[in-house]
């Protein structure tokens, strides 16, 4: 068995540039998530309400990713090359997605009770964490990777919670500004999971080799990779902005609480006010149709307005 020597790592080798980057797109893509969450509970077609669930899975999935291997860019190990395995880093963007779209979509159809919740945010926050560990794995370098067992725990547990709230803020945050003050906190969260489970990695090295983390084919590489999860966060940013059911004015809306009171089968107060308002609006409609109805159908003077009374007369 070849001997091996212990390597330092750093995850900052371009200092707060990668940290701050990632956590940017972490809440970038948690604000788009939360949004289209928000859109799809306002939708009572089935395929509209879809459409914005899995936009949102995707723009959350691809914005966790991302933030991801953009830290992983400030990755380094002292006197070794660091290359990624193509076919595992697409794999852990596949991951990413799914297990997002699962949580979406079980809380987007199913409500936020406390069992679909904690269901949602478990299954979750285990796929992210598995993201980022199968993410490492496509990591390659001259040696082997070990984990720190507590702060790899850490690192799970950091995700399922991050995970549920991300969840729960998903179908309980409406509202531009609550939504942004949630997508900070989640990227802090989302972010947080991927140093933690950064702080595990430890490197032994089986070869020295004079080539250090300047390699311009790696930061090529992964600014490839990136490209596609990028155009996804834009256009969805611009979906966002431009609602097409907005522009082309298109109905299927209703009012989040009306939703959500449906889900869970209980009757809110928001839910009885809604109604009380259609019903007033709809009586409203139907008594004006009527006197325009009736006042189509009257005789009318030869001059135009209506025929003389005796009133008009004296």
């Amino acid at each position: 068995m070849a001997a091996t020597t212990p390597a330092t790592v750093s995850e900052f080798h371009y200092g707060a540039v990668t940290p701050i980057a990632a956590y940017l797109m972490a809440c970038l893509g948690a604000a788009l998530g939360l949004r289209c969450t928000t859109r799809s509970l306002r939708r009572t077609h089935q395929n509209r309400r879809a459409g914005w669930l899995m936009l949102g899975a995707v723009s959350l999935g691809c914005g966790i990713w991302t933030m991801h291997f953009i830290a992983m860019m400030g990755f380094s190990i002292e006197g070794a090359l660091v290359s990624y395995d193509p076919t595992m880093t697409l794999l852990s963007l596949g991951i990413a997605i799914v297990v997002v779209a699962v949580g979406v979509f079980l809380v987007g159809y199913r409500g936020s009770s406390p069992l679909n919740l904690g269901v949602a945010g478990v299954f979750t926050g285990l796929g992210v964490a598995a993201m980022h560990y199968v993410g490492m794995a496509a990591l390659h370098t001259h040696g082997t990777m070990r984990y720190q067992v507590g702060a790899v725990v850490a690192s799970v547990v950091i995700a399922v919670v991050a995970a549920t709230a991300a969840l729960w803020a998903a179908v309980s945050v409406h509202g531009v500004w609550p939504a942004l003050g949630a997508s900070l906190v989640m990227g802090v969260a989302v972010t947080g999971m991927h140093y933690t489970g950064m702080s595990a990695v430890e490197v032994h090295l089986t070869a020295a080799t004079p080539v250090s983390q300047s390699s311009a084919s790696l930061m090529s590489f992964l600014l490839v990779m990136l490209t596609g999860p990028l155009v996804v966060l834009v256009v969805a940013a611009v979906i966002v902005v431009f609602d097409p059911d907005v522009v082309l004015g298109e109905g299927g809306w209703s009012a989040p609480e009306t939703v959500t009171a449906s889900r869970s089968g209980r009757r809110t107060p928001a839910h009885a006010a809604h109604s009380a308002y259609t019903a007033y609006t709809t009586q409203q409609a139907q008594q004006a149709q009527q006197a325009r109805q009736q006042d189509a159908a009257a005789p009318r003077h030869p001059g135009g307005g209506l025929p003389p009374t005796q009133h008009n007369w004296q």
